[in-house]
């Protein structure tokens, strides 16, 4: 199967065409405000590079968060329009876990970070093996020092958060943290996820399902702050 991936997580958008890493094409786009403008044609110029139309395309893969709000949305989005319109077939995998596959060993502990504001760290830890992927602990919302205590320590870190984040976690891996570029998260490593046991999850109902964005946006959280209740469609009441 050819896969269409996308990730929008962060903010580099990057897009990727093919069944596996090793044979796929790949572009990327630093801007997180270029995203909702950028993504379709990245998406024609990979097809285009491929000689291949929307109907070579067998599925979309997409990172599902957490991370940027408006990113997300926008990959949501895309996925939908062009799943819809093609009857194409979508699967998602984290956003943390798509940062940890570049840098996988076998058996080793990957733990990925992105910032979460206020001093606060999107957080999971995995375990990789050849054929599966394992998460000790989902993603989820931390401070440096609850993480440090609770989660098993890591072979790597990779990812990005505060100075002070960052320091602490490279003093209880033992390791500097992979940050910057070789940090963030590509599309390509979304196809191998496809292809490991716990790595990429089919979303059987389109309607339904939604990123997933670890929390609300600034934009919410500062209205429900001032207002002293959640907006009708917030995330936090949605369920």
């Amino acid at each position: 199967m050819r896969w269409l991936a996308l990730d929008t997580a962060t903010d580099r958008a990057s897009v990727a065409l093919g069944t596996s890493p090793g044979d796929a094409l790949e572009e990327s786009l630093p801007g997180a405000r270029r995203h909702a403008a950028a993504l379709l044609p990245m998406v024609d110029r990979l097809l285009a590079r491929a000689g291949v139309g929307l109907d070579a395309v067998d599925g979309v893969a997409l990172s599902d968060g957490p991370g940027s709000f408006t990113g997300l949305r926008v990959g949501a989005t895309v996925a939908k329009a062009l799943a819809r319109a093609r009857g194409l077939e979508v699967r998602v995998a984290p956003s943390l876990l798509v940062r940890a596959t570049q840098h996988a060993e076998p058996d080793a502990i990957v733990l990925a970070i992105s910032d979460a504001l206020r001093g606060e760290v999107y957080a999971a830890a995995y375990r990789f093996s050849a054929s599966y992927v394992e998460a000790l602990v989902a993603p989820s919302v931390w401070r440096p020092e609850q993480l440090v205590a609770s989660a098993p320590r890591p072979d790597l870190v990779v990812g990005d958060g505060p100075a002070d984040a960052l320091a602490r976690l490279r003093d209880w891996s033992g390791q500097e943290p992979v940050s910057g570029d070789a940090g963030l998260p590509r599309a390509r490593d979304l196809l191998e996820l496809l292809h490991r046991r716990g790595g990429a999850s089919t979303i059987a109902n389109l309607d339904l399902w939604e990123p997933e964005y670890g929390r609300p946006a600034e934009a919410q959280a500062r209205w429900e702050r001032a207002h002293g209740r959640p907006l009708p469609d917030s995330i936090r009441s949605a369920g």
